[in-house]
């Protein structure tokens, strides 16, 4: 008779939004304190944050500290990014990890990957249709839309810490995963997408 262990918090999460500043860094923060295993990415190709105009945005490459953007933007104009939230932003990143990491150059297998919005999620499936894969682990990848503001952002972790929470208390989540995101979608009217990949 096979045994099937529950996950519960050795369940290894991804957390994936374009840049690895805001969404996913919340939801890192989040559920890191309430113990899961947790990693966060961006997928796009440069790190990006809002300029002094909508069409002059600071971007900034992958593998650049969370420390140097915050003392760059700190020089450009103290008070704009203080009154906008980013300094504040990138002082709890700093506290998180050391830079933002680009989900397309890491190694690291996970059981989930969490996605903020659905270009990031088609990034995803991209990202491993390019691979190669050397096993048959699968890997769960689902969507919930947050938009990227600050207000946002904290729902949102509440969000997806609710949905870990209930993937990793399944005993048997390849066959429990339909229902359970069809329950989360109906309690907070989200619609949620979902796919099962391979590494």
């Amino acid at each position: 008779m096979k045994v099937i262990m529950p996950f519960n918090r050795k369940m290894k999460i991804a957390v994936t939004c374009s840049s690895n500043m805001n969404r996913s860094m919340e939801a890192h923060a989040f559920l890191s304190k309430k113990g899961f295993n947790v990693q966060s990415f961006g997928t796009g190709d440069k790190v990006k944050l809002p300029g002094p105009a909508p069409d002059r945005p600071n971007c900034y490459e992958f593998g650049v500290t969370y420390e140097e953007i915050y003392q760059d933007l700190l020089a450009k104009d103290k008070a704009l990014y203080t009154q906008n939230g980013l300094l504040h932003m990138l002082d709890r990143n700093r506290r998180i990890k050391a830079r933002p990491e680009r989900f397309q150059a890491c190694q690291d297998k996970f059981d989930v990957v969490i996605t903020c919005e659905e270009r990031v999620y088609d990034q995803v499936i991209e990202c491993f249709e390019t691979r190669i894969p050397d096993e048959t682990t699968p890997v769960h990848v689902v969507n919930i839309d947050i938009q990227d503001n600050h207000e946002e952002a904290t729902i949102g972790a509440f969000l997806i810490c609710e949905l870990v929470t209930l993937m990793s208390d399944s005993e048997d989540l390849d066959n429990d995963v339909d229902e359970l995101l069809q329950d989360f979608e109906t309690k907070n009217r989200r619609t949620v997408l979902h796919c099962v990949l391979f590494y």
